[in-house]
């Protein structure tokens, strides 16, 4: 099947925005590699001190700087369900590089937030900027300059993305990311919603509802709902940094230690002392971040990718921005219902056929590039397989040729539906991404009076007080990164439910995240730019009637034009976000960082270094991402 012309022109338009910031990542990666093997620049005092510690047999190794040293990058806590099994793998991948020929270090470990813990509470507000924060981590645990590749092991929402976006700053280096899996099923997903909604109304008391909850979250391993989380780990496996198959296998399992035995050997191999040397930097390109879009898209997956992925992007010289999801989304239809989309978890889907199968499906409807490089070599089809245990190895078999459960997971020929279901919303209230994979398309459009809150508490307290059984569009601002760093806003998502249950017509815009809880409501998250940053939500005023329109793509508020020009910006009390838990250590973030659509992110693109006295003339997309200041040198974000 021929690559999709939507495809083709949107990964064109990437290539041709991204082709000055690319091209200096690139030479900055040729200038890292060009220095060979990195311990071999380290004086003979620097090497002592990189191995003092270790058993005479590896520092043989390390002395002889021909055999690969390979760095082990955690986010293990105990804190995290999905992350507590990680306090075994360095063990494994040690003995693992060690039988291929090399030596693995424990290079660092790096911060690793909970979510789910944090929702709601103060800690939230670090959420967001923990993943710069790990992205940092990571550049410092490599910093030593001793290694040949690394190992990554994180799972959850921040985590995956900021160790990417670590690991493509040292774009030189191979790498690839572990997986650790996630835990056996629990409470079925739509008793877990219903009961969430009984407490959202009062019906039943707060033992009742933990009860519940510890039904559901009740091992070690990932979250089973196809969040953030998981929908880092599909984004892994498309963009070829897993093994096939690897990233829904449960923890503690031989199967599952046999896949981290391969990763670990893999890193040797793709080092550069291996057969096939494959830096980080060149294998994700373009055509691997469009693959990422397309997967997110066709699962349904969360929302927080559209700043992570960009973010990423960035991170490797390359542009994209809303305009290429929503155009991807048109084209690319939803292969699957995972939960908040639908009724399964994340096991039953890799038992219908999983990753392999979603794989080979958009290849064969040509809507994924496979002229791509992965840790396996070139080509994405090598990742259309599911692991097994052959003894105590881990061996591949094809994908299954059909879905063991088309209420999960479905053919391209028979989607759940033509497209991704994420769209774009552009209008007066500035730009905006929903989620509309889980909302019945008679609430694709809500037209109703605006009611303003400052926070999602303010929401809570008007619905618990009985003020909100009516229509209405939920506006809940100044929860951008730069005002109290982009909290997620969950606790709406029951109440708001049960409102529309209710038979009301309801909706929420705001310049705060949902993430993996986007879910039957219809939201507007994200919008740009957020009110501290000048966007027109601080306009609205409580009785404005707002138009949420998802099938034609507008969110506008009804006023009349020249009254809309005048008003001004509402302000708020900002004083309670910037101390207390920690938060007084992320002003620097909350004032340099860019807004959604540019990834929410506190580092610029690669360095242009072009002559002071040279015009640099950059295609730009209707988003036009970035900003023109200081063109010459470098684009800031």
């Amino acid at each position: 099947m021929p690559l999709n012309p939507v495809v083709s022109a949107v990964t064109e338009r990437i290539i041709e925005r991204s082709r000055p910031y690319r091209a200096a990542y690139l030479n900055q990666l040729s200038e890292s590699i060009q220095q060979g093997v990195q311990r071999s620049t380290l004086s003979c005092t620097n090497l002592a001190h990189g191995f003092a510690a270790f058993p005479a047999n590896d520092k043989l190794v390390l002395k002889q700087q021909k055999n690969p040293s390979i760095a082990i990058v955690s986010a293990y806590n105990d804190m995290l369900s999905a992350h507590q099994p990680y306090e075994r793998f360095p063990r494994i991948i040690k003995d693992a590089v060690r039988a291929a020929g090399g030596v693995a270090q424990f290079a660092g470990g790096v911060p690793a937030m909970c979510d789910g813990i944090t929702q709601g509470q103060p800690g939230m507000e670090l959420s967001l900027f923990s993943r710069d924060t790990i992205a940092m981590s990571t550049a410092i645990a490599l910093s030593h300059n001793m290694f040949d590749a690394a190992v990554f092991l994180g799972i959850c929402d921040k985590i995956v993305p900021g160790l990417l976006i670590g690991a493509l700053h040292f774009g030189h280096l191979p790498a690839v990311f572990i997986p650790g899996g996630p835990m056996t099923t629990g409470m079925s997903n739509s008793e877990k919603s219903r009961i969430r909604q009984l407490y959202a109304q009062g019906k039943i008391d707060r033992e009742a509802l933990l009860e519940a909850e510890s039904k559901s979250y009740h091992d070690a391993g990932t979250c089973t709902f196809y969040g953030t989380a998981n929908s880092n780990q599909m984004l892994m496996e498309v963009m070829g940094l897993h093994l096939p198959g690897s990233a829904f296998v449960t923890p503690n399992t031989p199967l599952r230690d046999a896949l981290t035995v391969r990763a670990a050997q893999r890193a040797v191999e793709i080092s550069a002392q291996g057969l096939t040397f494959t830096p980080v930097g060149r294998l994700v390109d373009e055509k691997t971040i469009v693959n990422a879009i397309v997967a997110l898209l066709t699962t349904g997956g969360s929302t927080n990718h559209t700043i992570h992925l960009i973010a990423i992007a960035k991170a490797a010289g390359i542009v994209i921005d809303w305009n290429d999801f929503d155009q991807l989304s048109a084209v690319v239809p939803l292969l699957t219902r995972i939960y908040p989309n639908g009724e399964a978890d994340v096991n039953h889907f890799h038992a219908a056929g999983g990753t392999g199968f979603v794989i080979r499906e958009l290849l064969d409807a040509g809507l994924l590039h496979d002229d791509v490089t992965t840790i396996l070599g070139e080509g994405l089809r090598a990742h259309c397989a599911e692991p097994f245990l052959d003894g105590a190895q881990a061996v591949w078999k094809p994908a299954p040729e059909t879905s063991a459960d088309e209420s999960v997971l479905r053919p391209a020929t028979r989607p759940f539906a033509p497209d991704g279901g994420l769209r774009l919303l552009t209008g007066n209230l500035g730009r905006a991404v929903i989620k509309i994979s889980a909302v019945k398309p008679e609430h694709h459009r809500v037209e109703a009076p605006a009611i303003v809150f400052k926070s999602q508490e303010e929401f809570m307290h008007a619905y618990q007080d009985g003020k909100l059984n009516q229509d209405f569009v939920a506006v809940v601002r100044f929860q951008g990164p730069k005002a109290n760093g982009m909290p997620e806003l969950h606790a709406l998502t029951p109440a708001l439910g049960s409102l529309q249950d209710a038979g009301f017509h309801v909706a929420l815009v705001t310049d705060g995240r949902m993430s993996g809880a986007s879910g039957k409501v219809p939201a507007a998250i994200h919008v740009s730019p957020e009110v501290l940053a000048g966007g027109p939500l601080g306009k609205i005023r409580d009785g404005d009637i707002i138009l949420l329109d998802a099938e034609a793509g507008v969110l506008q508020a009804l006023v009349d034009a020249a009254e809309w020009q005048q008003r001004p910006h509402a302000s708020v009390d900002r004083s309670a976000n910037v101390v207390g838990m920690g938060r007084e250590l992320f002003a620097m973030f909350r004032s340099t960082v860019s807004i959604a659509e540019e990834g929410a992110a506190t580092f610029a693109l690669p360095r242009l270094i072009v002559p002071t006295d040279t015009e640099v003339n950059l295609p730009k997309g209707d988003a036009e991402p970035f900003s023109d200041e200081d063109t010459h040198v470098q684009q800031s974000i």
